[in-house]
């Protein structure tokens, strides 16, 4: 699964109550991040991936990923001319990485730092 497009940091207490239905009993949301229509969360138990689908974005699909299926991750990176930065995850089972383009004003190395912070416990 890839889904490309520019990123922005979300407030994670307003992605927390958008996305209440979707958070297990007392799972709190680290960090949150907006991809044009989809969105990320970072939450202390998994990463949740929020696809909204069709013309409209009623349509929804929502991908769950425990932080122990993350077998590794890479980031790239804003350069002087490439002004944006990349996340790639790999999962267990699966050989393609889902992709995530952040715009430069996105820190890329708090989210690889929110990243080791969950998948290495």
């Amino acid at each position: 699964m890839a889904l490309f497009g520019n990123a922005h940091t979300v407030d994670p207490a307003a992605a927390q109550r958008d996305y209440a239905r979707l958070l297990g009993q007392g799972e709190q949301v680290h960090a949150a991040y907006q991809l044009i229509r989809d969105t990320i969360l970072f939450t202390d138990r998994r990463l949740v991936l929020v696809d909204k689908q069709g013309i409209t974005g009623k349509k929804v699909e929502y991908h769950s990923v425990p932080y122990r299926s993350i077998t590794h991750f890479a980031v790239e990176t804003a350069g002087t001319f490439d002004l944006d930065a990349e996340l790639k995850i790999w999962v267990s089972g699966s050989a393609t990485p889902i992709q995530k383009t952040f715009t430069k004003g996105v820190d890329i190395y708090e989210v690889q730092a929110i990243l080791t912070q969950f998948v290495a416990r």
